[in-house]
C-alpha cells in the first residue's frame, strides 16, 4: 500500500511524540494502520509525504542510490539573482560537503497555495520570491541550507513531488491511496 499525504506545517513525520507538551503527529489524521513514513519532511515544512506498509518500496523511495527526485516550492527572502540560481544549479558546498546539482527555476507568478497557520512572517521592506527546486538527495534540512548558503533564506517550504508522485490537489491533512 502507498499513501500520499499532505503533511501540514508543524506536524511530526511519526505517529508518537514524547516531548512535553507533545507536538502534532501523523496519528491525528486517520491514516491506515501499519503504514509508516517513507522518508522525512521537517516539522516546519509542508507538503507531500509518502507512507507505506512495504519495506522494500520504502527503501526504493528513500535510498539515495535510487536518486528519486524531490521537488519543492520554496519561498525565499530576497530577489534571486542569476548567480544565486546558478550556484544552486551547480551544487553548493555545505558543512557536510558539496550537494549534487539541483534543478532550479523562478516561479512567477507565485504558486497558489493554502494559507499557512501560522502565516509566514512578512516584512514590508524585504521582498520575497518563489523557487521550484528539484534535488536527488535528501540530507537533513538540505533545501533550507542550500538557499541560505547562496544568501536566500527559506521562509516557507512545500514539497510537491517525489519521483512521479505529486501532491495534486490534496489539502493539508488529507491523504489518498495510490494504486
Amino acid at each position: 500500500m502507498l499513501i500520499a499525504f499532505n503533511k501540514p506545517f508543524n506536524v511530526l513525520c511519526q505517529f508518537t511524540d514524547r516531548s512535553t507538551p507533545p507536538r502534532a503527529t501523523l496519528a491525528g489524521f486517520g491514516l491506515p494502520a501499519d503504514v509508516y513514513a517513507a522518508g522525512r519532511l521537517d516539522y516546519d515544512s509542508e507538503g507531500l509525504l509518502l507512507l507505506t506498509d512495504d519495506g522494500r518500496l520504502a527503501n526504493r523511495l528513500t535510498d539515495p542510490k535510487h536518486k528519486q527526485p524531490k521537488t519543492y516550492w520554496v519561498m525565499v527572502e530576497g530577489i534571486p539573482q542569476p548567480q544565486q540560481l546558478q550556484a544552486l544549479r551547480d551544487g553548493v558546498v555545505l558543512n557536510d560537503g558539496p550537494t549534487r546539482p539541483a534543478q532550479v527555476r523562478l516561479l512567477d507568478p507565485a504558486p497558489q497555495l493554502w494559507p499557512r497557520n501560522p502565516p509566514v512572517r512578512y516584512r514590508k521592506n524585504v521582498p520575497d520570491a518563489w523557487l521550484e527546486i528539484t534535488i536527488s538527495e535528501g540530507r537533513n534540512r538540505q533545501v533550507r541550507r542550500m538557499t541560505a548558503a547562496v544568501g536566500l533564506p527559506t521562509l516557507r517550504l512545500v514539497r510537491v513531488a517525489i519521483g512521479a508522485h505529486r501532491l495534486d490537489g490534496l489539502a493539508p491533512g488529507q491523504w489518498r491511496r495510490i494504486d
